[in-house]
């Protein structure tokens, strides 16, 4: 495999015309999607010898940590800095992601998903940050599927595959969801379970939610969404009738 050709979205806003631009770069073993584009902004000449601009991309732990270089690769929604070259179909065609407003070529907006974890107050509250001594035991099995929920990166990428996520709605997605669980199942985090859960119950909560499933299969943390779904749909149940008799 002597040269990876790519095929690449480029529009310099979101109300610029969008247009392909084809670049040719040198295979070497365990190349990325994220080392050919810093390939490519080395020396960004189309393959036809044209000079142009570098392709704008987000990226920085480049270790499937932060999320941020989540992009389409081949039509799917995946972590540029995971997804090897070798064995992909080529061309291989890179685009944005489309369920967030596009800042420009591969870059979008994702602040959609971090302003959802804080309505949804997705954090251990405290009061201040003096030692308090240990925290409370913990059963090491509920440690375990907890920890799994916790690598949750905001990549966005069951969002792009879900079909009731995008403009059209105002599904908070099922990541927020998934959070809440986790911070509602930790025993300080407990505490605030009930104005977690009705941060899900309003306007794009979890009744917005189509179970389309589609968010699991996207996943590249193999997180349980449909699962964290259905757990929090109990929670805000029980809740909903434990209100109806409060009044």
């Amino acid at each position: 495999m002597p040269n990876v050709e790519f095929r690449i979205w480029r529009q310099d806003s979101k109300d610029a015309a969008p247009f392909w631009e084809h670049f040719e770069v040198p295979f070497t073993k365990g190349l990325n999607i994220i080392s050919a584009l810093m390939k490519i902004r080395e020396n960004p000449t189309t393959k036809d010898g044209k000079k142009t601009s570098p392709p704008v991309y987000d990226a920085s732990c480049l270790e499937e940590v932060c999320g941020s270089c989540t992009m389409n690769i081949n039509g799917k929604a995946r972590q540029a800095c995971s997804t090897l070259v070798e064995g992909l179909q080529q061309p291989i065609e890179l685009e944005p992601m489309r369920k967030f407003p596009l800042h420009r070529d591969l870059s979008v907006d994702r602040s959609r998903m971090f302003d959802g974890l804080k309505n949804a107050k997705a954090w251990i509250q405290i009061d201040g940050s003096h030692d308090q001594g240990p925290g409370p035991r913990q059963n090491p099995n509920e440690q375990d599927w907890r920890y799994v929920l916790s690598t949750c990166m905001t990549c966005g990428c069951c969002l792009e595959a879900c079909p009731n996520y995008g403009p059209q709605s105002d599904w908070i997605g099922p990541q927020v969801v998934s959070q809440v669980r986790l911070m509602n199942s930790h025993p300080t985090g407990a505490m605030h379970a009930d104005a977690r859960l009705e941060t899900i119950m309003g306007e794009g909560g979890i009744t917005d939610c189509g179970m389309a499933q589609n968010c699991a299969a996207a996943c590249p943390k193999e997180i349980p969404l449909v699962e964290s779904l259905a757990d929090m749909m109990k929670a805000t149940t029980v809740k909903a009738f434990k209100d109806i008799f409060r009044r």
